[in-house]
């Protein structure tokens, strides 16, 4: 094993997450930190053009193509689980939208016992890094490192979309990230002048210059080193040598949901029994590790329509293909800019939810999913998910090798309320699409076909189009003293384990209701404040 160094800080992985603690734990130039990263660089074209995640999801170079097990709501399928494989993480390759989630959401986590998780107490930290394109006012900042820019195209299908919403009660807004994000509107995005704005280039890129900062791309992390109660170090292997890099003061995990539970297990960090049974040494007993998996599923309904323009059309003609580029290279604008859902509305399945608990993403495409080819006739896709799914699943090792991909069960619409909202969402999407506004393109269920009809059947429809909107957290939870399965206390750190924190999405007790990028960063945010405030207090 060769020396990998001594540092302050390591932070483990350069995701979303990982690019916030990289710099703010850097700009103290005392601190010399090290962040780790299993991924490469972002030096491909498609990182960087937003339409790039039609090529980035799916391949090898920029996703770690990891698979569920099979799931018994999905009709038994195996979906795709993409993470992102480069610095910047999943915000190299994810639909850009810019969502704090609503002031219920953290007020609950305070609720909880957790302290300091409020939506006042978390607001100033999304402000801190946001550097949105409106007029500075007391929701939104422009001086940040977090770029937020508004689209910068409209298709004339999803403005008739908004019309017919809004013929059912669902109401035009201008903003998503007030704390109230009932009624639909376009999102805003991260974005600046037409190109991906990751986490990398706002936060990482700028200040690897410092000579305080260190990153290692291609860093497969294999176990922390525990001593004493403490975590000391951690073993990594790159290009097939294995190195140990040893930390004085805290080893910061920010892999994500998927991979922070995985280097907690392999670390023998978790539930003993099962560590045990895959002989490894048990350093801290914590049962909740890759437990309380929530996410997001993503129900998908296509709708064929007629006299009206959509993207399946335009990405058939070589011509259009063709001018689309040109208009992206000249103006940086047109189709090349989109993020893949554009317009945006939440709402309730039915009067029994207090705060919306339906997000639509609507898209003026289609296709089977994500890295598939888009579908050879016009079409829009009215996806919906559940934004407060009562099922659980788990992520757990599936040996000792940190080179296996771990066991991912997301157990999606095992819950009986779930399998509801389903159901009632699909009832949804058919009502707005039989609206006036949407008649002059003669809108035609292609899936998951108008012969579903009964509760039943719209429940097991919507598990044959669902997938993963990609927000998985939770693995790792924050909680209070008497919730055994918490792993992390307020402060994210892992309980029993001393100089150990985890700020990345594995922390949210419970799924924000919208996009997860930008609440996960907060978390990050937040995190290195308070890593900073008690090195200041010891």
């Amino acid at each position: 094993m060769q020396d990998g160094g001594t540092f302050d800080y390591i932070v483990a992985g350069a995701g979303s997450a990982g690019c916030v603690l990289a710099n703010r734990l850097s700009a103290d130039p005392k601190n010399r930190v090290l962040v780790l990263e299993a991924g490469g660089d972002d030096n491909w074209i498609w990182f960087h053009i937003p339409v790039g995640y039609l090529f980035a999801i799916g391949n090898p170079r920029a996703d770690w193509m990891f698979k569920t097990e099979p799931e018994a709501g999905l009709g038994g399928r195996s979906i795709a689980y993409p993470r992102g494989k480069v610095i910047g993480g999943c915000s190299a390759i994810n639909a850009m939208i810019y969502m704090r989630g609503q002031a219920a959401d953290y007020d609950g986590w305070r609720q909880l016992g957790l302290e300091g998780w409020g939506w006042d107490d978390v607001l100033p930290f999304f402000l801190k890094q946001e550097g949105h394109a409106a007029p500075p006012n007391a929701l939104h900042r422009g001086d940040g490192e977090w770029r937020v820019d508004y689209p910068r195209m409209r298709w004339d299908i999803l403005d008739r979309f908004q019309d017919a919403a809004e013929q059912v009660g669902i109401t035009k807004i201008e903003d998503f990230n007030t704390g109230d994000n009932e009624g639909s509107s376009y999102f805003q995005v991260n974005q600046k002048n037409g190109r991906r704005w990751s986490a990398a280039r706002g936060f990482l890129k700028p200040v690897l210059g410092r000579p305080n900062l260190k990153l290692e791309t291609g860093a497969l992390i294999e176990r922390l080193i525990v001593e004493n109660g403490r975590a000391t170090g951690i073993v990594y292997s790159k290009n097939g040598t294995q190195y140990l890099a040893k930390a004085n003061a805290e080893i910061v995990l920010a892999a994500g949901a998927v991979a922070t539970p995985q280097i907690l297990q392999l670390s023998g960090i978790g539930a003993g029994a099962f560590l045990q049974s895959h002989g490894i040494q048990v350093a801290q007993d914590l049962p909740g590790v890759g437990e309380n998996l929530q996410d997001h599923l993503q129900i998908r309904p296509v709708y064929k329509v007629k006299n009206v323009r959509t993207l399946n059309a335009d990405y058939q003609s070589y011509v259009k293909r063709a001018l689309m580029a040109a208009e992206y290279a000249l103006f940086r604008r047109g189709p090349l800019t989109m993020a893949p859902s554009q317009l945006g509305a939440f709402t309730r399945s039915s009067p029994d939810y207090a705060t919306p608990n339906l997000q639509f993403h609507v898209q003026p495409l289609s296709l089977d999913k994500f890295g598939d080819p888009l579908h050879p006739f016009s079409a829009f896709t009215a996806s919906v998910c559940n934004l407060r799914p009562v099922s659980r699943g788990t992520i757990r090792i599936r040996s000792k090798d940190a080179h296996d991909a771990p066991l991912i069960a997301p157990n999606y619409l095992s819950a009986e309320e779930d399998r509801r909202v389903a159901a009632d969402a699909l009832k949804l999407v058919r009502k707005i699409v039989s609206q006036p506004a949407l008649k002059p393109y003669e809108p035609e269920e292609y899936k998951p076909g108008a012969h579903f009809q009964s509760e039943e059947e719209l429940a097991v429809a919507a598990g044959q189009i669902a997938s993963t909107i990609f927000h998985p957290v939770g693995t790792a939870k924050m909680g209070t003293n008497d919730d055994r399965m918490a792993v992390l206390d307020g402060r994210l750190r892992v309980r029993g384990i001393q100089g150990l924190r985890v700020a990345d999405a594995s922390a949210m007790p419970r799924i924000t209701s919208g996009n997860t990028n930008s609440p996960t960063m907060m978390i990050a945010e937040k995190g290195a404040a308070m890593i900073c405030e008690d090195a200041k207090a010891s």
